[in-house]
């Protein structure tokens, strides 16, 4: 992978990877805002490569704008981030997710 790749066009080639036309209509991924300001991440891991896989709690605060949560729960890797942290949050999930892809 070339470092520089954008992290959504890798979100999605890694969705669009797992959907087989039944996993797509159980699961997937989610990104909505939150009131605190900032962005909450769900991306469901169940029937993955990844769904094995525990990513261990992450708690980052840097200021009252600057901060991410993450963590796996409910074979969903998920997290909640400030306004400015969504590129940093699914940066983490593409590490995460590259290094316990199967070879």
């Amino acid at each position: 992978m070339n470092g520089d790749e954008n992290v959504l066009d890798w979100l999605q080639g890694w969705y669009a990877a797992q959907c087989d036309e039944d996993w797509e209509h159980e699961w997937g991924v989610k990104i909505e805002t939150l009131d605190n300001p900032g962005w909450a991440v769900r991306i469901d891991l169940e029937e993955t490569d990844l769904e094995e896989h525990a990513f261990p709690r992450l708690d980052i605060e840097r200021g009252k704008d600057d901060w991410l949560m993450a963590w796996t729960s409910d074979m969903a890797f998920r997290a909640a981030c400030g306004p400015g942290n969504l590129t940093e949050v699914l940066g983490l999930f593409r590490r995460w997710a590259m290094e316990n892809a199967p070879l």
